[in-house]
C-alpha cells in the first residue's frame, strides 16, 4: 500500500469501517509525524456532548499504527506489529475537530532497526496528543508497541 493520506483514509473504509463512520481520517503521513483527525459529530458523542472516548482512542491509535505500518513497508521486511498496552488522560472535553499527532517516526527507525539485527521481539512506547481547534490538549495516548522480524 503506497501510503498517502488518501490511500490510507480508502483502507480505513474497507478494512476498518467503524473508524471510517466515526469520522475518522489521515491528514499527514511523514517519516517522523503522522496527523489523524476526528470531527465531533452526533454518529460518535457520547451523552455529556463531547466526543467518545473510543473515537478518541482510534484517531490516536492510527496516528502511532501508521507510522508504524509505513517504517514497516518501508523496511522491506516481514515485520509483525501489536499494541500490547496502552493509557491514556482526558484533560478537557472534545467537541469540534480533533486532531491526533505522533511525532515518534525516529524512535521506530531505531526499534525496527534492533528487531531486524537481533531477530527478537521489541516493545516501545508511541504517544498521540489530541488538539482541539484552539490548539488546547483535549487528551494524551500512549500505546505499547511490540515488533518483531519474522524469519
Amino acid at each position: 500500500m503506497e501510503f498517502t493520506p488518501s490511500k490510507i483514509n480508502r483502507f480505513l473504509l474497507f478494512h476498518l469501517p467503524s473508524a471510517w463512520i466515526a469520522g475518522v481520517r489521515v491528514k499527514e503521513i511523514g517519516d517522523k509525524k503522522a496527523v489523524v483527525t476526528a470531527k465531533h459529530r452526533w454518529i460518535n458523542q457520547n451523552p455529556f456532548g463531547s466526543m467518545y472516548f473510543a473515537v478518541l482512542a482510534m484517531g490516536a491509535e492510527l496516528s502511532t499504527g501508521i507510522l508504524v505500518m509505513k517504517k514497516i513497508q518501508e523496511s522491506g521486511k516481514n515485520i509483525s506489529m501489536l499494541v500490547t498496552h496502552t493509557e491514556a488522560d482526558f484533560t478537557k472535553k472534545a467537541r469540534g475537530i480533533i486532531r491526533f499527532v505522533c511525532e515518534d517516526g525516529d524512535l521506530i527507525d531505531e526499534k525496527i532497526k534492533r528487531t531486524l539485527e537481533t531477530g527478537e521481539g521489541v516493545t516501545f512506547d508511541l504517544h498521540s496528543r489530541g488538539y482541539d481547534e484552539a490548539g488546547d490538549e483535549v487528551c494524551h495516548f500512549t500505546f505499547q508497541w511490540s515488533i518483531k522480524a519474522k524469519s
